[in-house]
């Protein structure tokens, strides 16, 4: 996409999620700030893009602890849902997260990474690239801690 066309892509997005938050409740006095909306919109080309792309869910369980990837689609997807479904939970009116502007900037970004990825080939582009960006997959080594570990129940004042 480039560097100059992304960032009109970026603020396109953010631009037509804060019309999405207006067109919510047109009469809020409640103000909105922040760039949620945008990164919503890159999210949504993303998805458009590379829908099989590896996305690493750091999932935590008490002790237990570990990194389960799933594909970008699926976790997109129920982010989109969660957003949909706080917007319709949740008062126009009322302070506090613009979903409606998520959903909104989600909506563009797919619809504005629509011509770029017919460009490329629409689903020819995805059988090239497996739906995957063209980085590498991220790999997570397991790295001992220099922290000297403590034996319990052994000599000393406490054991």
């Amino acid at each position: 996409m480039g560097h100059l066309p992304f960032l009109a892509f970026y603020l396109l997005s953010g631009v037509a999620a804060a019309g999405a938050q207006f067109l919510a409740d047109p009469a809020s006095m409640v103000p909105m700030v922040g760039a949620s909306g945008a990164i919503a919109g890159v999210m949504g080309g993303y998805l458009l893009m590379f829908p099989k792309a590896r996305v690493d869910v750091f999932f935590f369980f008490v002790v237990f602890f570990r990194v389960i990837p799933i594909p970008a689609f699926v976790v997109l997807g129920v982010w989109f849902a969660m957003q949909l479904g706080s917007g319709w939970a949740t008062p126009a009116d009322q302070g506090g997260v613009a979903y409606w502007a998520h959903a909104g900037g989600f909506v563009a970004g797919l619809g504005m990474a629509l011509p770029l990825w017919l460009r490329r080939g629409g689903p020819v582009f995805w059988n090239r690239t497996h739906g995957v960006p063209p980085h590498p997959v991220a790999d997570y080594a397991v790295v001992r801690s220099r922290i000297p570990r403590v034996r319990r129940g052994g000599p000393g004042p406490w054991g």
